[in-house]
């Protein structure tokens, strides 16, 4: 991107998240300042890529299964990103043509470009709200009639706690959330953790608290359960998102990666 292609609000002279996670994924949705924080957090953490692709790679596997085998047909993805292959909307509407899909973020970037790539098959609908994840009664207020919230639907938050510092914050958000669907609906998640990433992995953080936008914090595997209070999880339950339900072709061949995925049902 070209900075006199800025949309309204945004800036390219600090880092931002989506942008960054981007370029970590080969994207060119991005600015010079993206890519110099991305090159230093991968010097200092250099697995970090694979955790891109790996947490992108698991929320292709989660919406296939949820999907094809669960039978959902509903979802709320909140913490969108900059448009990409295979986003939400593309796995599930392959599978199952007139399933919905309400995207959420506040950034934009994001907005400018959702805006525009987020389309949808006739038989589905897909939509896109500029609201803040801090906000879930706004984001609730605003799904239907896109999403029908007496029937189940999967609340998709891939790597957007990690930017609510405040982990009775975190857990509040997603109990406002989970309260609010029906018995049936699904809550993926994916998040950073230091208990799968060693020292490298905290250095990278605190370089990105001081250099990008927004801040990030990791949690452990007792606070990520945390957040999952009331649920079913699936099998595997809370683990790497790289070991989560991986193709049979790969399962010999997959390493760990210090991001947590889990799939959790309401019973």
């Amino acid at each position: 991107m070209k900075d006199q292609d800025l949309p309204e609000g945004v800036r390219s002279d600090v880092a931002q998240n989506a942008r960054v996670w981007n370029y970590w994924l080969g994207g060119t949705d991005n600015y010079p300042v993206d890519r110099t924080v991305g090159d230093q957090v991968t010097g200092m953490y250099p697995s970090i890529g694979e955790v891109a692709r790996a947490d992108r790679a698991f929320l292709g596997r989660a919406v296939t299964h949820l999907t094809r085998d669960l039978g959902v047909r509903q979802f709320l993805d909140l913490g969108t990103g900059l448009p990409t292959a295979d986003h939400t909307h593309q796995v599930a509407q392959r599978i199952a043509p007139e399933s919905r899909v309400v995207y959420v973020d506040n950034d934009p970037t994001v907005l400018a470009l959702a805006r525009v790539l987020l389309t949808s098959t006739p038989e589905g609908a897909t939509t896109y709200l500029d609201v803040d994840v801090h906000e879930p009664e706004q984001i609730l207020a605003a799904v239907e009639p896109t999403l029908d919230l007496r029937r189940p639907v999967a609340v998709m938050m891939l790597g957007i706690l990690n930017f609510v510092m405040d982990t009775v914050e975190a857990r509040s958000i997603v109990g406002r959330l989970m309260d609010a669907v029906p018995s049936g609906s699904y809550l993926v998640l994916t998040h950073p953790t230091l208990e799968l990433g060693g020292g490298g992995n905290a250095e990278a953080m605190r370089f990105w608290n001081e250099h990008a936008s927004p801040r990030i914090v990791a949690r452990s595997r007792s606070k990520v359960l945390s957040l999952l209070s009331g649920l079913e999880l699936l099998p595997p339950g809370l683990v790497s998102c790289s070991r989560w339900r991986p193709e049979p072709s790969m399962e010999d061949g997959v390493g760990e990666v210090a991001q947590f995925g889990v799939v959790g049902r309401k019973p």
